[in-house]
């Protein structure tokens, strides 16, 4: 490590990961915190107490976007942002997404700690509702502020658990809505960084300390529906089933057969959500709805899949008819080759393993990209796992993670 290299402290990040993860506890090492929930309420709490603490600047937008500010030396210039997410998915990990804050405001603590000085002001961020998880969509709020949703349609996204509540109903509830004019915006902010874990296997098996984010993959979903007959399963003789579940089995088996044979170890694919009618352990049925998630990052690979796919669109199998629909695809969104840059030289010469990474997974940053020049830093995952409570990392990992991010957001200031 360069001797003017600068670290983040491990005694405070693991008192945040310690402090942060009391914040919707579910009993069993991980948390439920869903957006704009009490539990969240107490996450942003506290982000507010630590901030103030250092002598930051507190403004919340009108999704209720949180920014905390420590001003530089040269008021004129943008801003540098740090950003990511405090909201879990249902018995969820203790650092999805709320690494993102807590290396942020590390940083910020770093900074004022050691007296640091830097000529833009910096800003850590909080996202309103980047999982979706009871307010779908994910990424809600960036998509809003970015251009990809309406605002009006977000507002009225109802409670997966209580369809009479609402997302806006939960917005004006919250003490942390604020004005739009605080939005972040490419007139106010230079970059944005997000640190975040891998949320998968690849660095830890490749024995590496830090992830460099290049992009975030591009790809498609789509929805593969059969239609059959509903008939009595007692007394339906087999010859004469319309069977609408067998008939997609087969189509789920001859899709991974055709799909493995383009052997491409980066490739991946899933089936995370099925929908039988009318579901009934008597009725043979007649309907059957799943999805099909694919992701790479060369859109050559994706329009082979996606051929794969639509050849189902048409078929009959097994007396039932196919039909493909799109529900949504997504482009490959590479990160700002200069930040990349600065991310390695700041992994680099303060000496930890790193390597070049993709993201299959979505981030707030990827919206943001189109908007601001960004990039993400990524911590290994213990055992890859992620989205449930095992997940686990490091408060080493963790820390130099921050670290990394406290020398990229400085190369930045220095530009």
């Amino acid at each position: 490590m360069k001797s003017d290299m600068l670290t983040c402290s491990k005694d405070r990040m693991e008192d945040k990961i310690v402090t942060f993860s009391k914040f919707g506890d579910a009993g069993h090492g991980g948390i439920t915190r869903y957006s704009l929930s009490p539990e969240a309420h107490q996450a942003r709490d506290e982000f507010v107490k630590r901030m103030k603490a250092i002598g930051a600047t507190i403004e919340t937008d009108d999704m209720a976007n949180m920014y905390a500010t420590i001003k530089g030396s040269e008021p004129g210039l943008k801003k540098i942002v740090m950003a990511s997410h405090c909201d879990s998915v249902k018995n969820g990990g203790n650092y999805d997404g709320i690494l993102g804050v807590m290396s942020a405001m590390e940083v910020l603590e770093t900074i004022v700690a050691d007296k640091i000085p830097h000529r833009h002001s910096i800003t850590a961020m909080i996202w309103t509702n980047e999982e979706g998880s009871l307010y779908p969509p994910a990424m809600m709020s960036s998509g809003v502020i970015c251009g990809k949703f309406k605002k009006e349609d977000m507002l009225a996204s109802k409670s997966i658990l209580d369809s009479t509540k609402t997302f806006g109903q939960a917005l004006d509830a919250s003490p942390y809505k604020g004005e739009e004019k605080n939005r972040l915006n490419p007139k106010d902010y230079m970059a944005m960084f997000e640190t975040h874990i891998e949320q998968g296997p690849i660095l830890e098996d490749a024995g590496n300390e830090i992830g460099v984010v290049t992009c975030v993959l591009g790809m498609f979903n789509y929805r593969i529906k059969f239609f059959g007959q509903a008939d009595h399963a007692g007394t339906t003789p087999m010859y004469k089933r319309h069977d609408a579940l067998f008939a997609a089995a087969k189509a789920l088996c001859y899709l991974h057969e055709e799909i493995d044979k383009l052997d491409d170890k980066d490739l991946v694919y899933t089936t995370g959500e099925i929908v039988c009618h009318p579901c009934v352990h008597t009725v043979i049925p007649d309907m059957i709805d799943f999805s099909i998630d694919v992701r790479h990052e060369d859109p050559k690979v994706l329009a082979k899949v996606l051929a794969i796919v639509k050849s189902l669109d048409g078929k009959e199998i097994e007396k039932c008819t196919c039909k493909v629909e799109k529900a949504w695809a997504r482009d490959t969104v590479y990160y700002d080759k200069e930040l990349i840059g600065y991310v390695k030289e700041s992994v680099d010469e303060l000496g930890y393993s790193n390597q070049y990474i993709n993201s299959g997974a979505g981030h707030d940053a990827q919206f943001v990209s189109e908007m601001i020049p960004t990039t993400m830093i990524f911590a290994p995952s213990k055992d890859g796992h992620s989205h449930c409570e095992p997940e686990f990392t490091s408060v080493e990992q963790c820390t130099k993670a921050a670290s990394v991010m406290l020398n990229a957001v400085l190369k930045t200031d220095k530009k």
